[in-house]
């Protein structure tokens, strides 16, 4: 049963007071450092139920008159065509696409720039792409024992040699595609040069997870360490903030490893350190916006066997290791949670089973299991789909709400002209297909309205999905797991 637990409009409001009073704080610029998605959010808001997967971005939108954005990224992820995996894009082609995404939220982008760059020909036809597109772009290079070497880094030879990102308004963002382009570095650079020129700026780090203020072992953090296994990262209490204030707080080992140097940077800097522990450094506020703990705990527990999930499936497609297998199973363990709580799960492989062939299930929003199985017009996705919507609009199992004068024209145009050899509809097809015939059927139409209310829902499959299948229940919102098996033992699976 879907229950939302997080006050988005709160978080809002919270979230741009918070980041007001911060740039206040150091006298009227600030470098904010954003870590994770800042739009299209989905991971916080399946574990946050209500938060509103453009949260962020909307945020940042309410202060577009004060806030500017600096994109950061490697130029060895430009070179290695590093690709984001949750978009199968490579990082250059990313940073066009949060251009543009800001662009269209009003937001003013300053700049690229290019951390530990290094020429070559793939950076410099880049730089020449962003320069055509009339996008400044900047240099920053590699520093030598980076980031140990205090004395070198903090000197015209270290922070000095970068070139210096020219900006006007009071909140300068800097993002980037992925981990590891270089943010804080851009950031502490940046107020190196501010305070050559005797500009006042400090900086601030805006990640939503770990949730500081929440329990060690809650839920919530356990489902970001399953989400970041692949990277090893692990949640810890901040040992510098209960040192400094005798108060437990939450954040994780890459920034609390790295504090010591970053104190040491900002006392090379400015003479001190304004913030005492990498709690303080932080300004979100998400902890302070959940109202219904249980929901939270629930929504949490489902995304951590969704990552286990994940993690299976993409060792058999070779892309992971058994590491991060291991470590979400121990998170399980610990966290006492048992997959058969993601009740879609024991439905799909108990229908599989019956039928001898794939089957989907889906559990709706409202607790309601809707089983697909395989059949010669439909694969197990479109069914489960179909049966879906029917479910929700109150149409009778019986009624076909696809006329045939529709679906057969499909089936015939893949077979005879598009070259396959099943004609079996995927689930983007037979949505064109109920969408043609819902402009003569009221029945059709009804299941039409009905696919918003899919939103939330949860679905696994006894197969690995087709690519276009599982792009298509994301775009309707539904979260979606695989047993890691293929339904054939072909080699190649487009």
């Amino acid at each position: 049963m879907y229950k939302i637990g997080f006050d988005n409009e709160k978080y809002l409001k919270m979230q741009s007071e918070k980041i007001r009073e911060r740039i206040a704080k150091f006298g009227g610029k600030l470098y904010l450092e954003f870590g994770g998605k800042l739009f299209d959010d989905f991971h916080a808001s399946r574990v946050l139920p209500g938060f509103a997967p453009d949260s962020k971005i909307r945020m940042l939108a309410e202060l577009k008159d004060q806030a500017e954005i600096i994109i950061a990224i490697n130029a060895a992820d430009i070179t290695k065509n590093k690709v984001r995996g949750d978009l199968g894009i490579t990082y250059d082609l990313d940073v066009l696409r949060l251009i543009d995404a800001f662009r269209g939220f009003g937001l003013y982008v300053s700049g690229v720039v290019l951390t530990r760059y290094e020429a070559s020909s793939v950076v410099e036809a880049f730089k020449r792409k962003l320069e055509a597109l009339e996008i400044k772009v900047y240099k920053h290079y590699e520093i030598e024992n980076y980031p140990y070497d205090i004395d070198k880094i903090v000197s015209d030879e270290g922070y000095g040699k970068n070139e210096y990102v020219e900006t006007t308004r009071s909140l300068v963002v800097v993002t980037a595609p992925g981990p590891g382009s270089g943010k804080i570095a851009t950031c502490l650079s940046q107020i190196y040069h501010d305070f050559k020129r005797g500009i006042k700026s400090g900086y601030a780090k805006f990640e939503t997870f770990p949730i500081w203020n929440i329990p060690l072992k809650h839920p919530v953090n356990v489902a970001y360490e399953a989400a970041t296994a692949d990277l090893n990262d692990m949640n810890m209490i901040d040992p510098f903030h209960l040192e400094a204030y005798g108060e437990t707080t939450v954040n994780y080992n890459r920034d609390i490893e790295i504090f010591p140097v970053v104190r040491s940077m900002f006392e090379g800097i400015l003479g001190e350190c304004p913030y005492k522990s990498p709690t303080d450094m932080g300004v979100n506020m998400a902890g302070n916006c959940i109202f219904d703990d249980e929901a939270v705990r629930f929504g949490a527990k489902k995304e951590i066997i969704r990552r286990y999930y994940d993690a299976l499936c993409n060792q058999r497609k070779g892309n992971s290791c058994k590491d991060e297998i291991d470590k979400i199973q121990l998170l399980m363990k610990q966290s006492g949670i048992d997959i058969k709580e993601r009740k879609c799960i024991e439905s799909a492989l108990n229908k599989a089973q019956d039928t001898g062939a794939p089957a989907v299930a889906i559990e709706l929003c409202d607790g309601t299991i809707i089983t697909g199985k395989t059949s010669a017009l439909l694969g197990a996705s479109s069914a489960a789909l179909i049966n879906a919507v029917k479910a929700i609009a109150n149409i009778d199992d019986g009624i076909d709400i696809i006329a045939p004068e529709v679906l057969e024209p499909v089936q015939k145009l893949k077979i005879e002209n598009l070259g396959n050899h099943n004609p079996r509809l995927h689930t983007d097809e037979v949505l064109i297909a109920l969408a043609i015939t819902a402009a003569t059927r009221d029945d059709a139409k009804r299941a039409m309205e009905a696919l918003k209310e899919l939103k939330g829902a949860e679905l696994h499959s006894s197969v690995i999905l087709s690519p276009v299948d599982v792009a298509t229940f994301k775009k309707l919102g539904i979260n979606v797991t695989c047993e890691p098996v293929y339904q054939t033992k072909k080699l190649f699976h487009g």
